[in-house]
């Protein structure tokens, strides 16, 4: 059979009811009205630029999600490696100008940039591995590089802040505005559609579905299973990676305190917007929505002034509720 002619399974990235393409908007339309109602502030200029930088940042680490949970894992070190990025990218910045003394600030971005996201790719590429070679189960296998990568990230950070990064990343890409809209969405956004584009488009993407949905017709059919088990996994080290990136950005430091909340955040998105538990099944429009939704939700909660203790119970209850929906609608579908 020719692997390139391979159909998808029959529930792979597609709805499996049309009402579910229109509960989540519908959710955000009706939470913006009654935002606008209780507080006036909340579609302020300040407060959308806001919400807009912390819901393009949660798309594109939902988005990695879903490349997991489409080939049927899953990963929770996303938060870690988010930490590991800030403090790689931060320490790599502050450390090159006392080997290379006339480094231009734009080579001290790129030059940390390049490391976060080589970090992301080597310890996604590590999660693959586990999974594909030593047949770890994913929940076991990334909940302990996650405990690894966290501690790493402490250890080299001393668990401080690492301040000093050049002025050029906070001002023209953490904070930086272009035709009113925050260069992190510009970027997160470039990043989405084209991952986007090569789930819909490409073979590469029929064959991750079919990975995760069919994979005894995958491995029949010739499609490099553990390769592909390793790109999802690494492509969602570097999201992660690129995130770590741009929230050291936005607060000027690295951290290997941030990131605490980011993987349940990521498989919030992505169960909300429908990717399956069971693999083969997800779309990026549809947790692009679910990870707006979460974000406009988070932001709800802190204008209101509830207890982040209680926001963190609040988003464990919406997993919950999301995953018992996947499970029994997964059940109907068969």
């Amino acid at each position: 059979m020719n692997v390139h002619k391979l159909s998808l399974p029959a529930r792979a990235g597609a709805p499996r009811f049309a009402w579910r393409n229109l509960v989540v908007p519908a959710l955000i339309v009706v939470l913006c009205v009654a935002m606008a109602v209780w507080e006036p502030r909340f579609f302020s200029r300040f407060n959308l630029v806001n919400l807009a930088r912390n819901f393009a940042m949660l798309a594109l680490v939902s988005v990695g999600q879903m490349l997991v949970m489409v080939v049927g894992g899953i990963d929770l070190s996303l938060g870690a490696v988010v930490a590991l990025a800030s403090v790689a990218s931060a320490l790599t910045m502050t450390g090159v100008p006392a080997l290379w003394p006339d480094a231009s600030p734009l080579a001290l971005v790129v030059i940390g940039t390049l490391a976060a996201l080589l970090a992301g790719a080597a310890v996604g590429a590590a999660n693959g591995a586990i999974v594909a070679w030593l047949k770890v189960p994913p929940f076991i296998s990334t909940i302990g590089v996650m405990s690894m990568v966290g501690g790493a990230a402490l250890y080299i950070s001393n668990g401080v802040p690492i301040y000093g990064v050049p002025d050029l990343l906070t001002d023209a890409v953490g904070r930086a505005l272009l035709f009113g809209v925050p260069v992190i969405v510009w970027i997160c956004l470039a990043v989405v559609l084209a991952i986007g584009y090569v789930m819909t488009q490409r073979p590469l993407g029929r064959h991750l579905y079919a990975v995760g949905g069919r994979p005894e017709a995958a491995r029949a059919s010739g499609i490099p299973m553990t390769r592909l088990l390793l790109l999802a996994y690494t492509t969602a080290g570097v999201l992660a990676a690129l995130y770590g990136v741009l929230v050291t950005a936005r607060i000027g430091s690295g951290q290997a305190t941030l990131g605490n909340t980011t993987a349940i955040e990521s498989i919030a998105a992505a169960v909300v917007g429908g990717v399956s538990l069971q693999g083969g099944s997800g779309r990026v429009g549809r947790v692009v929505a679910a990870a707006l939704f979460l974000a406009v939700v988070s932001n709800a909660l802190n204008m209101a002034r509830i207890d982040s203790k209680w926001q963190t119970l609040a988003l464990g209850v919406v997993v919950i509720v999301a995953m018992l929906i996947d499970v029994k609608t997964s059940g109907k579908a068969k």
